[in-house]
């Protein structure tokens, strides 16, 4: 692999109404370069956190400032039994502590895709989907995935140290032609008071993926299908998209930022300016293997967009910035780099009290450390 340095661009307004338009503008975007800002950002700790699991770590902030990170318990991606863990942090991220477990898999399955949040009672909310596993065709002692398996809606009233799975059927199955649904993302507040969380599914011939926005009206035991975000059609880049982070904005005011399914696993963003009923792709939103996001509000009102950076000699975590609620976003700064291979990134962050940021990450590997974990960088933009 070729060490380069970062390649970044400044992507500053979005306005492509035709489809036609914004495949050109996306191509445009993928050629361009605009140099690394190396210290646009400081780091001020960083941490192993919980090793030997892949993680793809979901981060809740409950009511008392308790991070609490919803986890895959296993160090594969998905080829082994295991469960859905949450962990707590009570000290801004420098040591975690397991609470409790809010989906425990079945024999030759696993529980490892999920969304994570708060129910309006304060309750810990996870919808987590995962695997039938059958004997794995390969000499390495691990199992091959069959068949996505329907999502648990799983309870905490007591912060994620005891969980109930509510129902294992209160989530919609799919169309024909699809695979079930995978979970992804935030659970989060709508306008209206409602619940919604982001899941996505592939046609059983895998041409497309759809994302779809589900509801729920009694505090998330239950979830109806809502809307559709991407169809894998009518969207600029054949193929759709897949996971996806959404945030609310205030007023029923929404964005998304979408992994592409093809085209270059770049992440592109959609609106919905009422409370999530429709959507619009407004344009490409990062370079091709920058993916997945989350999106989180800063203190001083400000988007900060946090998402996995795969780029040949940089393997990590970068952030963008928007100051008008994510109708644009600046340029792209990289937090750090230097993860031993593109089986990085899923991150997610939150602003700690005293200002400074933290965010979570699962790798394979760093120089110093062989295994997979989830890692934890306490940062501040400079």
């Amino acid at each position: 692999m070729k060490s380069i340095c970062a390649i970044l661009l400044i992507f500053s307004s979005f306005s492509l109404p035709a489809s036609d338009t914004m495949r050109v503008q996306a191509d445009k975007y993928q050629r361009g370069s605009v140099k690394r800002e190396k210290d646009a950002v400081e780091i001020l700790k960083r941490y192993i956190s919980i090793d030997n699991v892949c993680a793809w770590p979901n981060l809740t902030t409950l009511k008392d400032g308790t991070q609490i990170a919803t986890i895959f318990n296993k160090p594969s991606h998905g080829r082994m039994q295991g469960d859905v863990d949450c962990w707590a942090s009570t000290d801004g991220g420098k040591f975690w502590s397991k609470r409790g477990t809010p989906a425990a898999h079945e024999p030759t399955t696993n529980r490892m895709n999920v969304a994570a949040g708060l129910a309006n009672n304060g309750d810990l909310v996870v919808v987590a989907s995962g695997w039938a596993l059958k004997p794995g065709s390969k000499q390495d002692g691990l199992f091959d995935l069959t068949e996505i398996i329907a999502p648990w809606v799983s309870r905490s009233g007591d912060g994620g140290k005891n969980w109930k799975v509510v129902k294992r059927d209160a989530f919609p199955k799919a169309d024909a032609g699809f695979t079930g649904y995978t979970p992804f993302g935030d659970i989060l507040k709508a306008a209206d008071g409602s619940l919604r969380v982001i899941a996505y599914n592939q046609s059983k011939d895998k041409a497309i993926n759809t994302v779809s926005v589900f509801k729920s009206t009694d505090d998330g035991k239950s979830w109806k299908w809502f809307s559709r975000i991407s169809d894998g059609i009518s969207t600029a880049f054949a193929g759709g998209h897949n996971e996806t982070a959404f945030f609310h904005s205030g007023d029923g005011k929404w964005i998304a930022a979408a992994r592409r399914w093809k085209a270059g696993q770049a992440m592109d963003l959609f609106s919905s300016e009422d409370d999530g009923k429709t959507w619009k792709m407004t344009g490409p939103l990062t370079e091709a293997n920058q993916h997945p996001g989350h999106i989180t509000r800063l203190k001083n009102g400000d988007l900060l967009l946090t998402f996995g950076n795969r780029k040949a000699g940089q393997n990590g975590v970068a952030v963008k910035i928007s100051k008008d609620n994510g109708r644009t976003w600046g340029e792209t700064k990289l937090l750090f780099g230097d993860l031993a291979s593109g089986d990085c990134g899923y991150p997610a962050s939150v602003q700690l009290d005293d200002g400074s940021l933290m965010t979570v990450y699962y790798a394979n590997g760093t120089q110093a450390h062989s295994r997979y974990h989830m890692g934890t960088v306490i940062w501040k933009f400079k």
